[in-house]
């Protein structure tokens, strides 16, 4: 076998490369929990293309898909792009076949796939960052539709292995990645899911939090053997020479560092100088840029529009010219990126992050010149270790009081502890599960689990508007536009005016509180924004203008799938069985009621379109003029029910509860739009009925009618009063209350809010495709 997984490596690198033995292991042993080896040593290409192998080779073992989380932007990029080119080179070669190749989806702030979720039984790669991956895994995922977070939730909590890299960066999303392992183990998945934790640096100790206990959650550790040492290339690189010297200078003098920069940088080769904060590290490439140095000058960050920051990483990545590369670069290059430099220039920072930092110097172990200098500054100036703390600086400052040279094999392991201000509780995780916002119309606040930083980031977009401001029809963002900034960035702005798209009001609001995650329109005018040098909130930077390629937001009443062509009521329900069929076929679900309840939901789940405030709203002329006929889609463009607030997934719903089937098919039927879930709660903006005392939600009202219809496969749906006495507390004529009933799903130990999640995902994936979704 490791014969075959030799030929495997080696067509998909696309070299004659062998693996190393460390890579062999993980390709055909069982799923280990921590990877720990060196900085170029192939953490990436080991994990990625062993799970090409496992699943090409139909192992059952190995979840079909591969949610690959990294701290920072710049590393999504690359590894995305390495994913793809390795399964380029192994559907040439033959080793795999086109057909059962796995797509690879990016995920992170300004470039998003929006369809990758209609495909839970296909293998698939999603690399991401941790604030867009993690953010999904709590079910509030950022910059994306509200009603979609539920299917993140389900499929990215089930059938995964997830792979935390670089986990020295991660800050408090390292305690809840280890907190959400151990959830899932306890409360239960539909399918396997399993984590891996992998750095240079890594402490298991890290890892020790309130539910996850290292001894009984993690699995077996892989780390370079005795065998992988006797490789010759993997030796070179472990004693690559790098000479360790304190800079002349300290980072609190930009003058006195740009010309010791410019004086340590040789003609022909790559300067990598890393700084600690954006705020530095622009303020160094300025002092530089005016010396008008003959190298390629490159400041990269991760405040950038997209393809401002592909283009300066390109800079970066670019063999050098005659005269070469200084490129002024904050923590994005710290890891994961596959760049050598000549000189390297660092701040002082944590001891982890300095060994990251010294594997971009003399990667290949080549380069007999190479040297490293690291800059210190007056830890005794209030804000100076920012964004560090002061006891991880001094304990680096002790370590590098004995070191001369930075080789791999010279670097002593870290001791660092982990200090976590914020822990996600099970607790936590079950109010997430939970969409409805509060009555104030806010949300949860989940970004102290995501990053531990002060600032947490929004994403911003800029536009040419009218002085009211945008209107109803404004497109929203495209990838291209969308820029990340510092949540406090935003809020000291003065007179800032900002936009955030209202699901209820249907329409662009101005906000003046802001929340990290918020997605928000500025004016042009207000500029912030260089093509050089990203966000730097200077009223004198104005953003280029760029082609507008976003749709129109989704809102609470929009059913976007409604519309297109004429489609009946029976057919579309046969083709969402269909799909649903197709898709079970396909994943192993272990419990027959779970299919039962499906299978009923996907017969059930539109007959609430028989409502006359439904069929009044599918507009124009049918094919069919038939009084008998319920339509399910019409060429009809924009909502037009009679009532506001109007959800036909409730009124099904309710008619399906008010039959007697089970639970379970209520409530994936209520959820199927991801706009009715836990609660039923009437909105302020929704029509109310005559009758003051009547109850309402949803646009649906006490008493209301649903015809006998026919909805296919024998089934028909007898004529129904619905009536929300389940929308109160207690029980009522049909029994417990609907957020009992709800509230007892989520918690029963059999399902839990993992497989009813997956569940979900899975019922709703069927009908967009039946919709005319992807299904590729």
């Amino acid at each position: 076998m490791n014969a075959d997984y030799d030929l495997f490596f080696t067509e998909a690198i696309g070299s004659q490369t062998a693996p190393y033995a460390y890579q062999v292991r993980l390709a055909v042993d069982s799923w280990p929990s921590v990877i720990n080896a060196p900085t170029g040593m192939g953490k990436t290409a080991a994990i990625v293309i062993s799970w090409l192998y496992k699943r090409t080779g139909n192992d059952s073992a190995t979840p079909r898909r591969l949610v690959y989380c990294l701290p920072m932007r710049v590393l999504v990029e690359q590894t995305a792009r390495e994913a793809r080119r390795w399964i380029e080179n192994l559907k040439t070669s033959g080793l795999m076949p086109p057909a059962s190749a796995p797509e690879v989806h990016v995920l992170m702030g300004g470039d998003t796939d929006r369809e990758w979720d209609v495909g839970p039984e296909k293998d698939a790669i999603l690399v991401g960052t941790q604030d867009q991956l993690l953010s999904r895994a709590l079910n509030r995922g950022y910059g994306m539709s509200r009603f979609r977070w539920p299917v993140h939730f389900g499929l990215l909590n089930n059938d995964c292995l997830w792979v935390f890299d670089e986990v020295q960066l991660m800050g408090s999303g390292l305690a809840t990645s280890a907190q959400m392992h151990a959830f899932r183990n306890r409360l239960g998945t539909a399918l396997p899911t399993h984590s891996i934790w992998m750095s240079a640096t890594l402490n298991k100790d890290w890892l020790c939090t309130v539910d996850f206990d290292p001894s009984r959650e993690l699995a077996d550790e892989i780390s370079l053997s005795a065998e992988d040492r006797k490789s010759a290339a993997l030796l070179r690189r472990l004693e690559a020479k790098k000479p360790l010297l304190k800079a002349p200078c300290t980072s609190g003098e930009p003058g006195v560092l740009a010309r010791f920069v410019l004086g340590k940088h040789k003609p022909a080769s790559r300067t990598l100088v890393v700084m600690n904060t954006v705020k530095k590290a622009v303020e160094l490439y300025e002092h530089i840029s005016r010396q008008n140095p003959s190298a390629d000058l490159v400041l990269l960050h991760s405040r950038y529009r997209p393809k401002d920051r592909a283009c300066m990483l390109d800079r970066l990545l670019t063999a050098p010219s005659g005269n070469g590369t200084i490129c002024i670069s904050t923590q994005v290059v710290e890891a994961g990126v596959d760049v050598s430099a000549a000189t390297l220039i660092t701040e002082l920072a944590p001891w982890s992050s300095l060994v990251q930092r010294f594997g971009r110097c003399n990667r290949e172990g080549l380069d007999e010149g190479a040297s490293i200098f690291w800059v210190g500054f007056d830890l005794s100036k209030k804000g100076s270790a920012a964004p560090y703390e002061i006891k991880e600086l001094e304990n680096s400052l002790a370590l590098l009081s004995g070191l001369s040279d930075a080789a791999p094999k010279n670097l002593p392991p870290s001791d660092e502890p982990f200090q976590y201000k914020h822990l996600l509780r099970r607790k936590d995780l079950l109010d997430l599960f939970d969409t409805t916002p509060d009555l104030a119309g806010a949300d949860i606040d989940i970004s102290r689990f995501i990053r531990e930083n002060e600032d947490h980031d929004v994403q911003v977009f800029w536009r040419d508007l009218p002085k009211a401001g945008p209107d109803v029809g404004e497109p929203g963002p495209s990838r291209d536009e969308l820029c990340s900034v510092p949540v406090g960035d935003i809020r000291n702005i003065k007179s800032l005016e900002a936009w955030k798209w209202d699901l209820l009001d249907r329409k662009w609001n101005k906000v003046n509180h802001f929340v990290p995650g918020f997605v928000l329109m500025l004016r042009r005018e207000i500029g912030g924004y260089s093509k050089e040098k990203g966000w730097t909130g200077e009223s004198k930077d104005l953003p280029a203008p760029l082609s507008m390629t976003g749709s129109v937001e989704e809102a609470n009443e929009d059913d976007p799938k409604a519309t297109g062509i004429w489609k009946p009521l029976i057919g579309h329900n046969d083709e969402v069985v269909q799909e649903l069929t197709a898709i079970l076929s396909q994943l192993p679900l272990a419990v027959p009621a779970w299919k039962e309840a499906l299978l009923c939901a996907a017969r059930w789940h539109d007959c609430g379109k028989s409502h006359p405030v439904f069929q009044k709203a599918m507009v124009g002329e049918p094919p069919e003029a038939d009084p008998n006929i319920f339509w399910a889609k019409s060429e009809r463009k924009g909502v037009l029910y009679g009532r506001r607030g109007f959800r036909h997934e409730l009124a099904s719903a309710l008619a399906l509860l008010q039959l007697g089937y089970p639970d379970l098919a209520v409530y994936l039927v209520a959820a199927h739009h991801g706009k009715v879930r836990l609660s039923i709660r009437s909105l302020p903006s929704e029509s109310k009925p005559p009758d003051s005392k009547a109850r309402f939600a949803r646009g649906i009202w006490d008493g209301d009618l649903l015809p006998e219809a026919e909805l296919g496969g024998g089934v028909n749906m007898p004529k129904t009063s619905l009536e929300l006495s389940c929308a109160e507390l207690g029980d009522g004529p049909h029994g417990p209350s609907w957020l009992s009933r709800m509230l007892s799903l989520r918690d029963d130990p059999a399902l839990g809010p993992f497989r009813l999640g997956f569940l979900e995902a899975v019922f709703r994936a069927s009908d967009w495709r039946a919709s005319g979704g992807a299904t590729k």
